[in-house]
């Protein structure tokens, strides 16, 4: 059933609701009118004023919904289910209720899928774009980009130069990179090298650790400081590049390591920090106070001194640690080389795949360890493909290719 032809029969029942809404009203109000003769001090009561679509029944409501969301299985037709959680309360509750996580169903379709891990079985692909010109990067769902440019935006990400760093700024939209922003996601950081990198995130990846933070360390609300400015940024992971000066040791070596993503969760049965919500609507139209403009709050939990603080969130025993994939030596074509399936076709000194770095202690299997979990490399001028697992999300992933954006001298 299409979903036009789902709409048609709502507004049908919705007339139908409306025709017996509108005669138990007419019955209600004469039965009203007899007892004012009765009693004339008991004035008749205000029918409560509800939407449109309020009384339609809970059941056919999620009969409707669960088909919506198993036919429209990909972007754009999947901003369908979009639109049903934008209709009313009701609808918005039992579509979230029906949508399940990337990791249960290998989609993404609504902002926070971006901070949940991708599914286990296949990776999500994806291509990002890039911008010269206004040192712009914008990540798309999908194999390649479309001819008519109808392609689906996830994240976009802007480079700010600074005199001893790089930042790159990630928000939901391509056209508002400002921290202050209720869209803005996180940001990349880099040191004055560009050998080591820092991912901020505008919330801590466990849900739990966000309410018991807001409930033991904040004496004020954050709305009362600054409506939409974050409260901090969250370093929940480090990228880390080897000095290989004129490329002595080959290709670019790299370690990534995740402090909210527990190496347990890549062995059967494991499980990695699943946020569910946004620690601040998407809904506000409140300005930020001035005098927290230029002002940015940190938190960074692997720093000692933060260890007996109310803010501190504790992490991950062994954090998950991922490394590229080294390659191989190509005899004809004289160059290192590496398996990327088809996902990858222009040479280039960005390209890697990472897997994990595992200790022997930790019985995880061969299988486990050789599996890709993030890949990136260049088909084309300025595109490039990103292809993403378990247990990183979107917006961790592309955070990590953003790194191999920026110039690293003492790498090269």
């Amino acid at each position: 059933m299409s979903f036009k032809s789902i709409v048609r029969e709502l507004r049908e029942m919705k007339d139908g609701i409306g025709n017996i809404s509108r005669r138990g009203m007419e019955s209600k109000h004469w039965r009203k009118r007899t007892r004012s003769h009765i009693a004339p001090d008991l004035a008749p009561s205000e029918p409560i004023q509800q939407g449109q679509w309020a009384n339609l029944p809970p059941e056919l409501l999620v009969d409707i919904i669960r088909r919506v969301e198993e036919s429209e299985t990909s972007w754009p037709a999947r901003t369908v289910v979009v639109f049903c959680a934008s209709v009313c309360k009701s609808w918005r509750e039992i579509t979230k209720e029906i949508v399940k996580t990337p990791q249960e169903c290998g989609r993404l379709t609504f902002p926070i899928s971006l901070k949940q891990p991708g599914p286990r079985d296949s990776p999500i692909q994806c291509f990002i774009k890039r911008d010269r010109a206004t040192s712009t990067y914008r990540l798309y769902f999908g194999l390649t980009p479309s001819e008519d440019e109808n392609d689906k935006l996830l994240l976009a990400s802007k480079k700010v130069r600074k005199a001893t760093s790089t930042d790159f700024v990630v928000s939901l939209v391509a056209d508002d990179f400002s921290r202050a922003s209720n869209t803005y996601v996180g940001k990349l950081r880099s040191n004055f090298l560009g050998t080591k990198f820092t991912i901020y995130d505008s919330q801590i990846p466990n849900d739990a650790a966000v309410q018991l933070n807001s409930r033991s360390s904040r004496r004020f609300h954050a709305k009362q400081v600054s409506p939409r400015v974050p409260a901090c940024n969250y370093s929940v992971a480090t990228i880390s590049y080897e000095l290989n000066v004129l490329r002595t040791r080959g290709p670019r070596r790299m370690h990534c390591a995740m402090q909210f993503i527990p190496v347990s969760s890549i062995q059967e049965g494991g499980t990695a920090p699943t946020p569910t919500s946004f620690p601040h609507s998407f809904d506000e139209k409140h300005s930020p106070s001035p005098t927290s403009k230029g002002k940015e709050p940190v938190t960074d939990f692997s720093s000692p001194s933060l260890a007996a603080s109310p803010m501190s969130v504790p992490l991950s025993k062994d954090p998950l640690i991922l490394k590229n994939k080294a390659p191989r030596w190509h005899e004809q074509l004289q160059c290192w080389c590496l398996n990327f399936k088809g996902r990858v076709t222009v040479a280039s000194v960005k390209n890697f795949q990472l897997v994990a770095a595992v200790d022997p202690s930790h019985n995880v299997s061969a299988a486990e360890q050789e599996k890709v979990i993030l890949q990136f490399g260049k088909i084309g001028k300025d595109i490039f493909t990103m292809d993403y697992r378990y247990p990183l999300s979107a917006f961790q992933a592309f955070a990590i290719c953003l790194s191999s954006f920026d110039t690293k001298p003492a790498c090269e």
